[in-house]
């Protein structure tokens, strides 16, 4: 804006003022090399002074061997024929000290010729006007070196239209063509080398870095852009961003490697500073003991520099740099290695260079004063001191060539037809010379091309170094790739012998199985939780639930089937109940064989045979339904469960429950009359029997339509809380509350029958088998009642197949072996080894035997109230209902006992 310009140009008139007064002290400290057309050129000839001194050591590298680099430029481009034809170019250069506003003042000499003076009023002292010596118009500048320098005398040159190419300013800040539109440079800028230390970093693996810059625009401009294309890649988080005072002191770097030491795990430091501040970081890290700490990652400050390592080897190895792609120009070095104190006075500065480059001294006067040693004169660089081009050697010459393609294609438009400079091309502006600038292309010095965008910068090449150190080689920079765009890399060596890169993470990778669980705020740091339960891996932050017949696999990285079981046949819980029913199966059937081959015998006919093998036969189911419910599931094995289950039983209470309720009936009936009841035929018995039966069978065949029978896979019984142990179960589709309604007919049947044992409990003793059919109704109650709350009680158990299954099978088995044990175990006894009392007696009839129960049953209350005796009575068994007669015998009483009433009737 106006107001701007008209402060700059106010401070610069001030400033000419001062530089006119102390002109006698400055002036010795510049080059001049006289031409037709003449470059400005700055460079840190100097490092920055001490508080009060504007200017330090001398900088053999950065200073001397960069200036010398121009003026070898200059001799080749003067000695080409071809370029700049009739046309020397000469130079005004200056020393920086390595200090913007030092610089800045310095730089006022470029612009003096531009600047107008008023000297109308000004006389010498004998009346005459002085004479003025016009200073020579400077054309261009090359330089400066740092980027601070850089944009504090690019405010000042574009004032007056004097185009500038630096060689080394790096800053994003310079892109800025509204403000900086007279600078160009032939270095890609920070943004581009920003760029590569963000590839770098995410190649490392590196998500938690720590940044210094050195203050000023170079340092912080470029942490800044770093900062912002680590956030716009993601996935980098800085643990700190410190920086490094223009006046620092040791304490400064001491109180950095302390601040950067409280985020131990952030190891990877980003450095955008100065040499000088590299070699103050390198020591402070000396200093507190933790060489091989930090992992650096030095900008093209750094770059392949030597004097930020010297001495400092072991603090600096495993740093990776990057530097502008560069090449050594085998030129400069024999021409730089050819110089001497007598061909190169042109070099004010050469002769301090010499003192320090060998350690000796010229004069007394020297101001080296670490040595005594004298100089010859005689020394030569590279054999008598070490030498190394300075990288940016190649850019100072490239600059100096852009800027003399420039000239020339601007003399070659402007003055095709005449021989050297023209008035049109003297006359013509900076922004004339500005535009053949940016559209210049051509060779550099290293064969690369050198061509300028819109906003004056270098496309973006980087080489890139590691310093590393082993036992078979000296110290020094290795090439390990390059950035163009993308990153190359090649093999790398780490401190303290590492084969794999370190890391400088906020938190360790989580193992597999586990997800990040980020911090508040910080995104590169995160708590590791494991999946847990049936959770999988789902990603990097998430756990995802495997679905219900699925579990995660043992890294927990994805989900697999949940293995499925059965009821093995070798299982402890399937032996016993097997082999309980085998001895059942066979006990059954060799009672029933028994039974079948001594048909026509009293015992087996007294125990009504029709009803005997109908309830041998439930009893034998009841063993043989042990089978089915280990037995694989399938479609027909669940059908016969369902037919089988509560069959047995069934079949049998539902014979016993005959057989109660005829003995029940016969002796109820027998107390009203003489009269026999109804269906007490063995063919009305089966009827009965049947009809019970068909009732069950009903349900069954109802269920079976109400829900055809399948298999199911049940994956809830067995699904612990330890994944690793879930089964899933292959069983058939019938649920507990199933079963118990499939048993639940055949339990009220042997309810029914333990009370109709209960009611004729007091009925003659051996009288058609009522007293052992109700023990046998008593001992199944309690075994039953023993089986619900083991059956329900396991219901959530792991084990509840297996439980289950195996107290369904045994209480069955206990149920039919009580049966078997006590109604038909003792006539197999008699039948076999007592045949003798297998003989039929005397017939009785119906009324006889009626009769016959009730005086007993009378007597029987009245036995107590008899204190010498007791009154007795036998029925005997084989008594045929049909027969109309009937006999008693009563037995006179024994001298010892009451009189005893014995009746022996036969049903």
């Amino acid at each position: 804006t106006k107001p701007y310009f008209t402060w700059q140009v106010l401070c610069v008139m001030k400033a000419l003022f001062d530089l006119t007064a102390s002109q006698e002290i400055y002036a010795p400290h510049s080059i001049r090399m006289e031409g037709d057309l003449t470059l400005g050129g700055l460079f840190p000839v100097h490092a920055r002074g001490i508080p009060g001194e504007p200017c330090g050591d001398i900088k053999k590298e950065n200073g001397i061997h960069r200036l010398e680099a121009m003026m070898y430029a200059l001799d080749q481009i003067n000695s080409d024929d071809d370029l700049l034809p009739n046309v020397t170019l000469g130079a005004r250069v200056l020393d920086t000290c390595s200090r913007d506003t030092y610089a800045l003042e310095k730089s006022l000499t470029f612009v003096q010729a531009l600047i107008q003076k008023d000297t109308s009023d000004v006389r010498c002292t004998n009346g005459e006007p002085p004479v003025f010596v016009k200073p020579e118009k400077v054309v261009g500048v090359i330089g400066a070196s740092a980027s601070s320098v850089s944009i504090m005398v690019a405010n000042i040159l574009r004032l007056f239209q004097i185009p500038q190419i630096s060689y080394a300013s790096t800053a994003p800040e310079l892109s800025d063509d509204r403000r900086y539109d007279f600078f160009s440079r032939v270095v890609p800028p920070d943004s581009f080398q920003a760029q590569a230390m963000v590839d770098i970093v995410k190649a490392m693996g590196w998500n938690y870095v720590s940044t210094i810059a050195s203050e000023g625009s170079y340092g912080e401009k470029g942490v800044d852009a770093f900062q912002q294309l680590s956030r716009e890649a993601g996935g980098i988080c800085i643990a700190q961003s410190l920086k490094i005072p223009h006046n620092h002191k040791q304490e400064n770097f001491d109180k950095i490697i302390r601040l950067l030491l409280d985020t131990r795990y952030a190891r990877a430091v980003v450095l955008f500073t100065s040499d000088e501040d590299i070699r103050g970081i390198l020591n402070a890290s000396k200093r507190a003991d933790q060489v091989g700490h930090f992992l650096w990652i030095g900008s093209d400050s750094w770059g392949a520099k030597i004097s930020p390592v010297h001495q400092l080897e072991e603090a600096a190895v495993g740093a990776v740099t990057i530097l502008p792609k560069r090449a050594t120009i085998a030129g400069f070095d024999a021409y730089f290695t050819s110089r001497t104190l007598e061909n190169n006075r042109r070099n004010v500065w050469f002769a301090e260079y010499w003192e320090e480059n060998f350690n000796c001294k010229l004069m007394s006067s020297s101001k080296k004063e670490d040595t005594s040693r004298k100089c010859t004169g005689q020394e030569r660089i590279g054999i008598d001191s070490k030498y190394e081009q300075e990288g940016k050697v190649q850019f100072v010459i490239d600059a100096v060539y852009a800027l003399a393609h420039a000239l020339h294609n601007m003399q070659r438009d402007l003055c095709p037809d005449v021989s050297g400079i023209c008035e049109d091309m003297d006359l013509a502006g900076g922004k004339k010379l500005l535009k053949y600038i940016r559209s210049v292309t051509f060779n550099g010095s290293a064969g690369t091309s050198v061509t300028f965008n819109k906003n004056g910068d270098a496309p973006g090449r980087y080489d890139l170094f590691q310093y590393q150190m082993d036992n078979n080689s000296s110290p020094g920079y290795k090439n390990i790739g390059q950035w163009m765009e993308t990153l190359q890399l090649n093999d790398m060596q780490w401190p303290n012998g590492q084969t794999e890169i370190p890391s400088s993470v906020c938190s360790l990778p989580c193992r597999t199985g586990e997800r990040k669980k980020a911090v508040k705020g910080m995104p590169c740091c995160w708590h590791c939780e494991p999946c847990d339960g049936y959770q999988y891996q789902y990603d990097a932050t998430s756990c995802k639930l495997c679905s219900y017949n699925m579990r995660p696999n043992p890294n927990r990285t994805a989900c697999q089937p949940i293995p499925i079981v059965k009821l093995e046949w070798h299982s402890p819980w399937a032996v016993i109940p097997v082999f309980l029913a085998m001895l059942g199966i066979i006990a059954t059937i060799f009672v029933m064989a028994t039974f079948v081959r001594h048909n026509d015998t009293p015992i087996v006919r007294a125990s009504g045979r029709e009803l005997s093998y109908v309830l041998l036969t439930g009893i034998f189911l009841c063993y043989i339904i042990t089978f089915l419910m280990i037995a694989k599931p399938d479609v027909a094995v669940c059908s016969f469960r369902r037919i089988f289950l509560g069959l047995g039983m069934c079949i049998s209470y539902a014979a016993l429950l005959t057989k109660t309720n005829r003995i029940y009936r016969i002796f109820e009936e027998g107390k009203k009359s003489v009269t026999a009841p109804r269906l007490i035929s063995p063919t009305s018995q089966l009827a009965i029997t049947t009809c019970l039966i068909a009732i069950q069978l009903l349900g069954v065949f109802i269920w079976f339509g109400v829900d055809p029978p399948n298999t199911i896979i049940d994956y809830d019984e067995q699904k612990t809380v330890n994944p690793d142990q879930a089964r899933g179960v292959l069983k058939c589709d019938i649920t507990d509350l199933q079963i118990i309604c499939s048993l639940g007919y055949s339990i009220l049947l042997m309810v029914t029958c333990t009370v109709y044992a209960i009611k004729t409990r007091g009925v003659p003793e051996n009288f058609n088998e009522a007293k052992p059919i109700g023990f046998t109704m008593y001992t199944t109650c309690i075994v039953w009642l023993a089986f619900i709350p083991i059956f329900f009680g396991t219901a959530q158990s792991a084990e509840k197949l297996y439980i289950q299954t195996t107290t369904l099978c045994i209480s069955m088995n206990l149920s039919a072996s009580v049966a078997l044990g006590m109604l038909y175990i003792p006539k197999v006894y008699v039948i076999i080894f007592h045949p003798e009392l297998n003989v039929q007696k005397r017939k009785r009839s119906f009324k006889a035997v009626v009769t016959a129960a009730s005086l007993t049953t009378r007597l029987s209350h009245k036995t107590s109230d008899r204190p010498n005796g007791e009154a007795k009575t036998e029925l005997c068994e084989n008594v045929d209902p049909n027969s109309k007669f009937h006999h008693i015998r009563v037995h006179k009483p024994s001298p010892n006992y009451s009189t005893g009433l014995v009746l022996k009737n036969c049903l």
